[in-house]
């Protein structure tokens, strides 16, 4: 609750100048949401708040708080957005407010469109001269380079070690000279530990907005001067920033990660707001001492970087860069991690293990996943022909370059066809004898969503030769309870917030998680959340490719025993391929570390995350439950897997 502790102090503080001058303190609250912020400057003295919150839901709940609290007579909710907000004797607002407060904020600062909103209020809803709360922001950046991050938006050659020599898959020159997609990556840079990256300059502001004055939101840049402290390849702008709630800075918050704030026990969890990580259009080699200059080009809604050596008299004119497009596809098709995976050496060499244990001369191999580099493997592990399903004309073109770039453009032929659809003659009336899949499909959300291997592998069972080999063999459903660190925090109860009671807020929150039958799993990195596992990872369900899909649902109920004390703040999920009988690959637990439990995950999936009610959390400690049982079921029909958990003591 750090945060809300320095809006309280920074709201105080603004309400006092505007009182020490013998006005009326007049607020206007953008985006209130539980109007938390608003009954904090009441408190703090205010003569009266507008609070605007868009989101109808949200602004009905705001209403509700506001009167639980008693604060209905100085707090006027507008359920409107705030550039369609009036001011005047008929309009939303009596008259303009002079101090203004929100919390528009994203990792990127400006991607909620705090700018824009900005600008309106100054122009059209507030005096001139308010107090504004936040103050100030500063945007950071610093310059680094890292293998693993740039490994989220390049692809590197793949070493192939085959029977008897090595192959090299490398990709088109077009995907190595694309600038990507111009999105910001956010994550939380405090789990990635000091020995991933290298860092090559000191930490420069790169441009601060106050909010007290008019704001301008129409596209810039901004220039730093950077003095490289080490020689290296410049890869990525790691970025953050600050605000200080008043005038004088006394009062501030940051999103710095660990390596820049000494104090260590100052790093705030926020799950909202995380780190930027930004790639430059191409790698540099910086040398130790020889200045370059970093431009930050931002448009309304975000920033983009680029680095240049020098500053002759030509490039003086600076002028403003459009934000980068991807020109490759890649980056349209395949998400950050997704390259991350693809890059993952160790995984691929698995793959190639099993495909070698597989594999014959006169193998005859379909494909089926999106934009994989299976087919190449199965090629070069010497399969007599490979066949591969794409479902899009994207990927098939750039899978097209990808195959062509290998000279291979002949040897493997790209069908664009969903797999219920694939005929005989599309096959060349072939029998398919090695059936494989990583599998990966880009519209899965969770981990059991590439079942849909198991779909397609039924749609296309007639194709199929009579002792044909599957890889992977089958699958299973893992599940693991576990502690969260911080992350436990998104799913849990307000009740009271500085003091107010905000349990409107919390009901409103379980009725939208209650609507629909009970809960859902839901997806999350959880490399980026800490945890401790309370109990042994346990298979609770497994799928057989070697068959067709299931005609039945499939139930199964247990329970775990929990090994360690802790919270049970809920059960991790993950698939394990076995791609062979003794070679699989896990989507999500890779270890558990040490004794005290602390998770190592698969950094380039996202696992399934089921919060526990907080029902499960005992009420004492004497209570701790001595195990979790677990009812688990799979429809056949949606490919769905429901779930509920209760607890033991």
């Amino acid at each position: 609750m750090a945060m809300n502790v320095k809006y309280y102090q920074g709201i105080r503080a603004a309400v006092s100048r505007v009182k020490g001058r013998g006005e009326k303190a007049i607020v206007l609250d953008i985006g209130t949401g539980t109007g938390l912020l608003s009954m904090m400057a009441v408190t703090a003295g205010a003569d009266f708040c507008y609070a605007i919150e868009v989101f109808t839901p949200m602004a009905i709940a705001a209403v509700k708080i506001v009167e639980k609290n008693g604060f209905s007579g100085k707090i006027k909710v507008i359920n409107k957005h705030s550039t369609e907000v009036t001011v005047g004797p008929d309009g939303d607002m009596q008259c303009h407010a002079n101090i203004l407060i929100t919390e528009l904020f994203d990792t990127e600062l400006i991607g909620e469109g705090a700018l824009p909103s900005y600008e309106h209020a100054h122009k059209y809803l507030v005096q001139e001269g308010c107090e504004a709360v936040p103050h100030r922001a500063r945007v950071y950046a610093q310059l680094v380079e890292s293998k693993r991050m740039w490994s989220w938006n390049k692809l590197f050659p793949i070493h192939v070690q085959a029977e008897d020599d090595e192959k090299i898959i490398v990709f088109p020159s077009e995907i190595e000279n694309c600038p990507g997609v111009p999105s910001v990556y956010d994550i939380q840079l405090n789990q990635v530990p000091r020995s991933d990256f290298t860092i090559l300059s000191d930490v420069v502001t790169m441009f601060s907005v106050d909010f007290s004055k008019q704001v301008n939101s129409s596209s810039t840049y901004y220039t730093a001067n950077l003095e490289p402290i080490k020689s290296g390849m410049a890869q990525v702008i790691l970025s953050w920033w600050d605000v200080d709630m008043d005038p004088s800075g006394m009062i501030k918050c940051t999103m710095a990660p660990y390596w820049v704030q000494p104090t260590s026990n100052d790093v705030q969890w926020r799950d909202h707001w995380m780190q930027c990580v930004y790639f430059l259009p191409n790698e540099e080699p910086v040398l130790q001492g020889e200045n370059v200059y970093l431009t930050a080009y931002r448009d309304e809604y975000s920033v983009w970087y680029k680095l240049q050596k020098a500053r002759n008299e030509e490039d003086k004119k600076d002028a403003y860069v459009g934000s980068p497009l991807c020109s490759c596809q890649a980056h349209l098709l395949w998400n950050r991690p997704r390259f991350g995976e693809l890059n993952d050496q160790n995984r691929t060499n698995q793959y190639i293990q099993a495909l070698m244990t597989v594999l014959e001369k006169d193998s005859i191999c379909l494909c089926i996943s999106d934009g994989s580099l299976l087919p190449l493997l199965a090629h070069y592990l010497g399969a007599e022909q490979v066949f591969t399903v794409e479902n899009s004309a994207v990927s098939h073109c750039l899978m097209k370059k990808i195959f062509k770039a290998n000279h291979v453009g002949d040897k493997i032929k790209i069908i664009e066809k969903r797999p219920e659809l694939l005929t005989a003659s599309d096959l060349e009336d072939k029998k398919v004898s090695v059936l494989i899949g990583e599998p990966f499909f880009t519209t899965s959300l969770l981990p059991w969503h590439n079942l849909y291997f198991l779909y397609a592998r039924t749609a296309v069972a007639a194709h199929l030769s009579d002792g044909v080999t599957v890889l992977p063999q089958s699958a299973s459903l893992y599940m693991m309870v576990v502690e969260f660190k911080d992350f436990w925090r998104i799913r849990s109860p307000c009740g009271t917030c500085e003091g107010f009671d905000v349990h409107i807020m919390d009901d409103m929150i379980k009725n939208s998680l209650n609507f629909r039958e009970s809960k859902e799993a839901e997806p999350h990195p959880l490399w980026e959340y800490p945890c401790k596992s309370l109990s042994d990872p346990q298979e609770v369900m497994k799928f057989d490719f070697r068959l067709t899909v299931p005609q039945q649902t499939l139930s199964t109920d247990g329970s775990v025993n929990l090994l360690r004390t802790g919270k049970s703040h809920g059960a991790v999920l993950w698939m394990e391929y076995h791609l062979t009988a003794d070679i699989s690959v896990s989507t999500g637990l890779v270890q558990i570390s040490d004794e005290k439990g602390n998770c190592k995950w698969n950094p380039h999936c996202k696992q399934a995350v089921y919060f526990f009610s907080s029902a499960l959390e005992p009420e004492t400690p004497t209570d701790l439950p001595s195990a979790i049982t677990y009812a688990i079921n799979f429809n056949p029909k949606t490919g769905e897997i429901a779930m509920s958990f209760k607890s033991l003591s």
